[in-house]
């Protein structure tokens, strides 16, 4: 079995024993992507939308790495600290998955890394 780590300095660095993303065979793993600021380290000022926003432009920063966009993304999970925030949420989201939606689930978890609003992870397929 072929993998391969994705390691990109546009998206903030693993706080854990993990990877960014792995690429094995034809798809593309992303680790789940908090609303870091790659530059700073810290988290985005704001609430939810301002949250969403930093860590989708995380998640393409790993896709540009890989060699591919959004447009190969298959299966995303939004983490929400409150579903309160579904709809802001989703209106970030449909501004950068604009046709062909992936397939998603969106649950609302108890905390999340860094106390933050929003976390995003996805799964894509590669060009070979």
């Amino acid at each position: 079995m072929h993998k391969k780590v994705i390691h990109t300095h546009d998206a903030p660095a693993a706080i854990g024993p993990y990877s960014q993303a792995i690429a094995a065979h034809n798809l593309l793993f992303i680790s789940g992507q908090l609303p870091v600021d790659p530059g700073t380290g810290e988290v985005v000022a704001g609430g939810a939308k301002e949250q969403a926003l930093q860590s989708l432009a995380n998640l393409q920063a790993i896709l540009k790495a890989s060699g591919t966009d959004v447009h190969a993304v298959v299966k995303t999970t939004v983490f929400l600290k409150d579903l309160a925030d579904f709809q802001i949420v989703n209106e970030v989201y449909a501004g950068v998955f604009t046709k062909d939606y992936p397939a998603r689930a969106c649950v609302q978890v108890a905390k999340l890394p860094k106390d933050v609003l929003v976390e995003v992870e996805a799964i894509a397929i590669l060009e070979n």
